[in-house]
């Protein structure tokens, strides 16, 4: 379904929900503090957790008679066309970071990690999710307090180090943010713009404001001792077979490994994404608009300026799932080596490819796992 069928749904379900979307998380580790598990079935009701006044003004016609038969013509005044923030680029590149922060959690990780990139000129867009265990990720002169001009923990931790160590990481944001933007810049070969940060808590209330999502689930997924957002523990199982999802859930489809792992754990979240995208329309947003905002408000964090609101409006609306390219970044594809949950990547070959699918969303590399994102979700790595 092409984006102009869903005119208003793109912004706030593109750039914010897809950004909540893939607040997945780390889902092995207990929450401290856990309680006895309790089943909930994917589709049960959760239990809870612990005007401007304008006045027009109309003029009042003169009633003093023309003293002369001339006829004035007045021209309409003429218009010039605003430039658009990014008419000088050839591509616009998001960061949506989705980080582990919650109840009974300290620091924040961001185990999410998505570069959406998309043709201003086009709407040909591509997303590649960033494995969480993507180790020695390159970094810039002047930056970090490392010899080896990188980052040489799992990318997963690099925010938290822009925290510990302010003055490594410079530049015109926080230092975490400039360490993100230039890792991640580096490891694509491109320069990242915009960023935009959820929490747990942030993901399930703005699918909730939606109405929740539909998704087909290749293979059931089961839990036994998932950690709840909100602290605790709970017993999680999503059926195979379409399923509609409320925030709880898709979060969890979107956040557990166990029994599977990360490279599985990302292909979902790219696979919910979708769904989004494609059932989620004017409608449900402008029914969720108050809880949606209030969700964005307290859970967000980004640099997206609000006098840029209207441009992406217009940039989001000409994307098209059909031409919205994905690529799967694991060990298989392009480990280099690796040993006790570090990764060392291919990093040329992952630059080489990204490219190719930028240039062309249509191309078909050796590294993906079926011609377009539909028919991938049909697909289980679990």
């Amino acid at each position: 379904m092409a984006s102009k069928d869903r005119p208003f749904a793109p912004i706030l379900m593109t750039l914010l929900s897809v950004t909540l979307l893939t607040a997945s998380c780390a889902g092995d580790a207990d929450a401290p503090g856990t309680t006895a598990p309790v089943t909930i079935e994917a589709g049960t009701a959760q239990p809870p957790p612990t005007t401007a006044t304008t006045t027009a003004t109309t003029s009042t016609p003169s009633t003093v008679p023309p003293t002369s038969s001339t006829t004035t013509t007045t021209n309409p005044p003429t218009t010039t066309a605003q430039p658009r923030y990014w008419d000088d680029l050839e591509r616009v590149n998001f960061l949506l970071l989705g980080s582990d922060a919650g109840v009974g959690r300290t620091g924040t990780r961001t185990d999410t990690i998505i570069l959406v990139s998309i043709d201003p000129d086009t709407g040909d867009a591509a997303m590649f999710s960033v494995p969480r265990n993507l180790t020695e990720a390159p970094l810039p002169d002047g930056m970090g307090v490392w010899s080896c001009d990188c980052f040489p923990d799992i990318i997963t931790h690099l925010w938290a180090n822009g925290e510990w160590y302010p003055d490594a990481f410079p530049g015109p944001q926080s230092p975490s943010v400039n360490a993100l933007k230039s890792a991640l810049g580096l490891t694509f070969g491109v320069d990242i713009h915009h960023y935009a940060k959820v929490d747990l808590v942030g993901f399930v209330e703005m699918i909730d404001a939606v109405g929740g999502v539909t998704v087909t689930v290749p293979q059931r997924i089961v839990d036994d001792t998932y950690p709840h957002e909100n602290g605790g523990t709970v017993r999680i199982v999503i059926e195979a077979g379409e399923q509609h999802l409320d925030g709880h859930h898709a979060l969890a489809y979107s956040r557990i490994r166990r029994n599977s792992g990360d490279f599985a754990r990302m292909h979902r979240q790219r696979c919910v994404i979708a769904a989004v995208l494609t059932g989620t329309d004017a409608a449900d947003v402008l029914a969720g608009g108050n809880d949606l905002a209030r969700a964005f408000m307290d859970h967000v964090e980004t640099d997206i300026p609000v006098e840029a609101l209207g441009d992406l409006i217009e940039l989001i609306s000409r994307v098209e799932l059909e031409r919205l390219a994905t690529l799967r970044i694991t060990s298989h594809n392009y480990g280099a080596s690796g040993h006790a949950g570090y990764q060392l990547y291919d990093l040329d070959q992952i630059r080489a490819d990204a490219a190719a699918l930028m240039a062309d969303p249509t191309a078909q590399l050796p590294t993906q796992d079926a011609p377009s994102l539909t028919e991938s979700c049909a697909l289980s790595f679990d």
